[in-house]
């Protein structure tokens, strides 16, 4: 189940709640019983990122979308070097 994070518009107390899709949003601060509150919208604590199983097991072939860790250092590199180049460029 999803965790959802809430706001008091009053107070400023923040809490976070877990709850299914289908559960209806918390309407009313916790802390004081009365106060609305608002959903925020927070970047979830987790990232899947890179080659794992889902990328390497259930696909076969020319379906596999593998991404090279070489290539994807290098095109970092660029984007940077690019970045640096034209904030050069405007000073």
């Amino acid at each position: 189940m999803p965790i959802y994070e809430y706001k008091c518009l009053k107070c400023g107390h923040q809490f976070e709640v877990i709850q299914r899709f289908s559960d209806n949003p918390v309407e009313i601060c916790p802390c004081d019983k009365k106060n609305k509150v608002e959903k925020l919208v927070s970047a979830p604590s987790f990232r899947l990122k890179g080659g794992g199983w889902y990328e390497t097991d259930f696909k076969t072939g020319s379906k596999k979308n593998i991404v090279d860790t070489k290539d994807e250092k290098q095109s970092q590199s660029k984007e940077k070097t690019n970045k640096t180049a034209k904030a050069k460029e405007k000073k």
